[in-house]
């Protein structure tokens, strides 16, 4: 695990989707964001599954940071 990924799980915890999703979005307006996260997770082949093994619910508010791992490994870095 690189450095990155470790400081945004300590220092944040759970972290919001919309605000994860403008991690890898920041050009775009909140709610443009989280569609775009929604379809990413739904398009990329196993990482909804992956997402269901760490906890993940349709929905939720927050990413655990186990989540929050499992996207970044999944989609690399923002």
């Amino acid at each position: 695990m690189n450095d990155k990924k470790i400081e945004l799980m300590q220092v944040k915890g759970a972290m919001g989707v919309t605000e994860f999703a403008l991690l890898y979005f920041p050009d775009c307006a909140p709610e443009v964001a989280y569609k775009r996260m929604w379809v990413w997770i739904h398009t990329s082949r196993g990482l909804k599954e992956k997402l269901a093994a760490a906890g993940w619910v349709k929905f939720q508010k927050l990413y655990t940071p186990k989540q929050v791992a499992c996207l970044v490994d999944h989609l690399g870095e923002p």
